[in-house]
């Protein structure tokens, strides 16, 4: 029998340590998330992505009654980051999030399954690391790529 060990490398810095351009980014994760509707979960979630060309992209949960038809921010923004700058490639992508009082979640959140298969693609597009910024009301926990998330992925049937 044979054990592996699988460690997932973040590094958790306080928002007034991040170097501009990455508060910037968060910036506009959590201005997205006023964009969000959340009726049912009253979740609200934002994503900012930053891409190569210099651009900024943003989305916010979007949702259903349907449920299952709502979308996630994460894929709300990478959908459209993708459909408008088809040749841009994927830097990195801030996450952040409202309580239903309105205020900033305390405890930094990860992406949901589908949303991680969904950025790892735009990762292998990407042909390197996209560096992922999880925000709290304080702190931010940093990955440096989408694989952090996902260790035992895949990206193509063989």
């Amino acid at each position: 029998m044979k054990e592996l060990q699988i460690t997932t490398p973040i590094v958790v810095m306080q928002y007034d340590e991040l170097d501009p351009t990455d508060r910037s980014l968060v910036d506009a994760a959590r201005q997205a998330t006023f964009r969000a509707y959340s009726p049912y979960s009253h979740f609200s979630v934002g994503a900012a992505i930053l891409l190569d060309n210099g651009e900024t992209v943003t989305g916010s949960n979007q949702e259903n009654a349907a449920y299952p038809s709502s979308l996630c921010a994460e894929r709300t923004a990478a959908y459209y980051a993708h459909s408008r700058y088809p040749d841009a490639k994927f830097m990195t992508i801030a996450i952040a999030a409202r309580e239903t009082s309105g205020n900033e979640i305390k405890t930094p959140i990860s992406p949901c399954g589908a949303c991680r298969q969904a950025l790892l693609e735009y990762e292998t597009l990407a042909g390197h690391n996209v560096k992922v910024i999880l925000a709290g009301a304080g702190e931010c926990y940093i990955l440096p790529s989408v694989k952090s998330l996902m260790p035992l992925s895949f990206t193509e049937f063989e």
